[in-house]
């Protein structure tokens, strides 16, 4: 079978089907694994806080973390349980950490409540009206994981195929012919998944033979991050009050320690991954309603990633799409949309999901 798509939840996808006895080839359109939304995202291990009770987001996110971190564990992969802070900044903001907390309840992860003082108490430097506390938000080594997941899905005979874009895909009776690079149709496959991120309807709009109406529109949300120069007076990761479309400006830690922040929010048409300096004007802003000894000057251009969104401005955000046999018609295909964070935290879960429709 082939798996579109050497992100984080490609490799995964690939490791629980090699691990099943699947032959497996995974076709990846870059010149290495995971260079699109694995590597340009905040390395959070989620708890799985915000999303809708009963959603496929909320029940792949706590399942996902349990195995993430029992599979760092086991495999040696950097990360850290290092917790973290939701804060209202001002009493107006109370209510909305309440609605938090009564989400996190319903998908079963404990929030512990603080006042002002306790909050200050664990991070003096914040300033605050409330917090929330996570003691299951961590940090993990994107690379390194992906790196464990290769490694897996590879020694159980798995082959990954860089620099392979798929260019034509069809339907036929006994599986799926793929060409690759503008090459004619010459691959075949008995089974697929279009685990291909950002690209995924654009690969899913490549089938003859599939239904159209089947296929998201996809848009793309564009976050930049910021980098703080010197190290950051936080211990554990900061977060706001979240938006509708991403969960706020915030501050994470890598594992040596440093601060970033972001994302922010810009709808974009293309995919760029420049950080505009003026963009700074708005982290400032943000981070000082809770950090507001931020220094001018403090913040640098860092990165930006794209989130992979199937709903547009001014629409709900959609939970993730994972269009099995049942939802499409077509046996042994699953496409995967709109698998943007908590994907990275998900991935174990949704691999071993994928692997199931495929059984």
């Amino acid at each position: 079978m082939v798996v579109i798509g050497a992100g984080v939840v490609g490799l995964a996808v690939a490791r629980a089907l090699a691990l099943r006895g699947r032959e497996v080839l995974i076709l990846e359109a870059a010149e290495r694994f995971g260079t699109g939304v694995s590597s340009r995202n905040s390395e959070v291990i989620h708890a799985g806080i915000y999303y809708p009770r009963g959603s496929l987001k909320a029940r792949l996110c706590v399942a996902g973390r349990d195995r993430l971190y029992e599979f760092c564990r086991e495999h040696g992969v950097a990360h850290r349980r290092c917790g973290k802070l939701i804060v209202a900044s001002s009493d107006s903001e109370l209510a909305g950490l309440e609605r938090i907390r009564g989400a996190a309840l319903a998908n079963g992860v404990e929030l512990a409540p603080l006042g002002r003082a306790q909050a200050l108490a664990l991070e003096p430097e914040l300033r605050c009206a409330a917090a929330l506390h996570s003691p299951l938000t961590g940090i993990v080594d994107a690379h390194a994981y992906m790196l464990a997941l290769l490694g897996q899905a590879e020694s159980r005979g798995a082959l990954l195929v860089c620099d392979n874009a798929v260019t034509a895909l069809a339907l036929r009776n006994d599986g799926f012919l793929i060409g690759v690079n503008g090459a004619p149709l010459s691959l075949h496959a008995r089974a697929l998944v279009n685990s291909a991120g950002l690209s995924a309807p654009a690969v899913a709009r490549l089938m003859d033979g599939f239904p159209t109406e089947r296929v998201p529109t996809p848009y793309f949300l564009k976050g930049s991050y910021f980098a703080l120069s010197g190290r950051a007076p936080f211990a554990r990761l900061i977060y706001p009050l979240p938006g509708p479309h991403a969960l706020g400006v915030h501050l994470t830690l890598d594992l040596a320690g440093r601060a970033r922040f972001g994302p922010d929010v810009e709808w974009v048409e293309e995919l760029d991954y420049a950080v505009q300096p003026q963009r700074a004007a708005g982290f400032y802003a943000a981070i000082r309603d809770w950090w507001p000894a931020l220094a001018d000057g403090a913040l640098e251009p860092a990165y930006a990633g794209i989130r992979p969104k199937i709903t547009g401005p001014g629409e709900p955000a959609a939970d993730f799409r994972i269009d099995g046999p049942a939802a499409h018609g077509v046996s042994r295909l699953v496409h995967l949309f709109g698998i943007e964070s908590p994907g990275l935290t998900a991935s174990l879960a949704i691999a071993a999901h994928v692997a199931d429709l495929l059984a």
